[in-house]
């Protein structure tokens, strides 16, 4: 008997994405779960090989400087959240700074995308102590179903690019459809724990944020002439490739922070 034969075209990715996809999903709902230490110590690893995987991108001819990098922005992570003060801000700068004053392509991009990843590896680990369990659910869900049903949708209905020099394959269908999918979540979110309705604005605009972060990181991998930022997941490419969109999201909702907590829109 013939083997079934392999999909083509624009869904030939999609069982290899979906298996990672769940790989990812079952180690990311048991950490959330578990919260605490085990938590802070998954982002902090993911942080650092998010910075790796950015100093590879922009300086690929240096091959022991990334993986030092890495440690170093691990290091600066834990520094922080033990910290906890103002000087806190400077352990997450650290890792912009050493992009900026080393040899590479697009010195300034770079850094600025490396205080990014770091703003968000804090915040992670910050919210879900601040917020429980619940807030990064529901950040994490409005993230992914932004990017499932834009994912379809985009590639079902195609239509005009949002932004066809720095992302080519993100279309305005998928964008506009990732806010519903988001909407959706914040909706669920009112309905079955008694969120406050300012949840379901809110989730289509954190999407928009993540959709603005996956952008990002898609100018910094066209600027060094790279497809993904590594091949660490199967179907999926890097860390920063999946993360990407979590960035933007989770620098979002620390920012909105500043105007009022995140975590009392929810319920008791």
């Amino acid at each position: 008997m013939d083997p079934a034969p392999a999909p083509s075209g624009r869904w030939a990715d999609l069982r290899t994405r979906i298996l990672s996809a769940i790989v990812m999903v079952a180690v990311g709902a048991v950490e959330i779960w578990l919260g605490g230490a085990a938590f802070a110590a998954l982002v902090v690893a993911l942080t650092g090989v998010m910075i790796w995987e950015l100093a590879t991108m922009t300086a690929p001819h240096r091959q022991r400087s990334p993986v030092l990098l890495a440690v170093a922005a691990s290091a600066a992570l834990v520094a922080a959240l033990v910290l906890k003060t103002d000087v806190a801000a400077l352990f997450l700068a650290g890792p912009s700074v050493a992009l900026l004053l080393t040899p590479r392509r697009d010195r300034r991009l770079a850094s600025a995308y490396a205080l990014a990843i770091m703003l968000a590896g804090y915040g992670l680990i910050d919210l879900r102590q601040s917020g429980g369990g619940t807030l990064i659910l529901w950040l994490v869900a409005v993230v992914v179903a932004s990017d499932v049903l834009g994912y379809f949708a985009g590639r079902m209905l195609g239509g005009p690019k949002f932004w066809e020099r720095v992302s080519p394959k993100k279309t305005w269908s998928g964008t506009i459809a990732g806010w519903i999918g988001a909407a959706l979540v914040g909706l669920v979110m009112v309905l079955a724990a008694g969120a406050s309705w300012l949840l379901v604005p809110l989730s289509a605009l954190v999407a928009f944020a993540g959709q603005l972060g996956d952008i990002a990181e898609s100018w910094v991998k066209r600027r060094a002439g790279v497809k993904d930022a590594s091949t660490l997941i199967p179907g999926h490419g890097g860390v920063l490739d999946r993360f990407d969109a979590l960035i933007g999201a989770v620098v979002a909702v620390l920012a909105l922070g500043l105007l009022a907590p995140v975590h009392g829109l929810f319920g008791g």
